[in-house]
């Protein structure tokens, strides 16, 4: 078995599953610890058992609840050096650190490869995930696309991949200048071209799961997120799916 769920994806948090047969870990935890108990229950997934809690980065729509749930719970932390200096966490038993330009590190038995990311924060991560045959990638809060991350992303079973805004809806929003520049910026997020593009690079096809993420709630819609990847090609359909921000997602079996 290897599976992933989300358990929330957005501006105002952001928490991803990743299980096999013998191994849970948590990815980012922008959610209160009895938030993350809750959305775990409905998966069937008792917080204790968790055997690693990665972060991605230090904004808080990541790393909000990852202090407490971690003493809560009692749960292994990794994150980089960097994100580690970035921002109060608190205590932490049990804290593991690395670079985001290591190679990858087992935790049970799924590994992990760190992949860098261009983003405004101090040292951001995003992570492949493989186990026996199966391989899946997450790919958010990044601004660019880099001929790195499009090698090391090329080749994999599924993929969540970042819509987070609509240029037009960016430049017509609520947002001030000063924050569009920053959302729309190398170091921002994903818009939905750039995304469309970066597919058009990897090996689609392959992907038994291509989930859409991290929408911004006023700067983006659905169906324009889903349109731009549609244009790359229409058997892209066949793969699709949606995260939304207040409820998560059932599993994604590979």
């Amino acid at each position: 078995m290897f599976r992933f769920a989300s358990l929330g994806s957005g501006s105002r948090g952001n928490a991803t599953l990743v299980q096999s047969d013998s191994t849970t870990l948590l990815i980012d935890c922008g959610f209160a610890a009895r938030e993350i108990a809750a959305r775990c229950a409905k998966l069937g997934v008792e917080p204790g058992a968790i055997d690693a809690l990665l972060v991605t980065h230090e904004h808080g729509d990541h790393m909000r609840g990852v202090g407490a749930t971690a003493r809560r719970f009692d749960l292994p932390v990794w994150m980089s050096h960097g994100t580690w200096h970035a921002a109060d966490f608190g205590k932490l038993s049990q804290l593991h650190r690395f670079s985001c330009h290591d190679q990858a590190f087992s935790i049970g038995d799924i590994e992990i490869s760190p992949v860098a990311v261009p983003h405004d924060a101090r040292e951001p991560t995003q992570f492949i995930f493989r186990q026996s045959d199966y391989s899946f990638g997450m790919l958010t809060d990044l601004g660019s696309l880099t001929p790195h991350i499009t090698q090391v992303y090329a080749d994999l079973d599924a993929l969540l991949l970042e819509c987070n805004h609509d240029l037009q809806m960016l430049a017509n929003g609520p947002y001030p200048p000063s924050l569009q520049a920053r959302v729309g910026g190398k170091y921002g997020h994903l818009n939905n071209q750039q995304a469309a593009a970066f597919l058009g690079e990897i090996d689609f096809r392959r992907l038994r799961h291509l989930v859409v993420a991290h929408l911004s709630e006023k700067n983006n819609h659905p169906d324009l997120a889903l349109a731009a990847l549609k244009e790359v090609d229409a058997c892209i359909s066949q793969s699709l799916s949606l995260l939304g921000q207040d409820e998560g997602s059932d599993w994604f079996h590979l």
